[in-house]
């Protein structure tokens, strides 16, 4: 599945709301509160530093067996990197939490249409238990 959204502050609460969505449709919620929070993070990144000139970003939500993968489209081709806050700083942890929340994830360029940032997650369904 896969949604565009427009360059707005809301638009971070409504890819949340998109992914929320497609998991209870796939019955994949297990981890559902990482998944969200990835792509709230993400969607944040791509509205902050890589939607010129009015573009928004595209997210793309799949699932495979037990993979649930996400991916945001913009148009910069700036990389997003790791930053090393300080505990005073107010950003720069987004993607130290796809990190330790998601089973993988990477950047990969779009040639001259900008990047895509994606996270993989390990899953069950909802209403099976996870093993021990």
């Amino acid at each position: 599945m896969k949604r565009f959204f427009a360059p707005a502050p809301e638009s971070v609460a409504q890819a949340r709301d998109f992914v929320l969505r497609a998991l209870a449709v796939w019955n994949l919620e297990g981890r559902a509160d990482d998944v969200r929070l990835c792509v709230s993070e993400l969607a944040t990144n791509a509205l902050t530093h890589g939607t010129g000139c009015g573009q928004g970003f595209h997210v793309t939500i799949s699932a495979e067996d037990t993979i649930v993968g996400i991916e945001v489209h913009d148009s910069s081709p700036h990389r997003p990197r790791r930053r090393r806050p300080t505990n005073d700083d107010i950003s720069g942890r987004g993607l130290h939490i796809v990190g330790m929340l998601s089973d993988d994830w990477g950047v990969e360029d779009r040639g001259v249409t900008g990047k895509v940032v994606w996270s993989r997650f390990k899953t069950v369904p909802a209403t099976q238990e996870a093993p021990c």
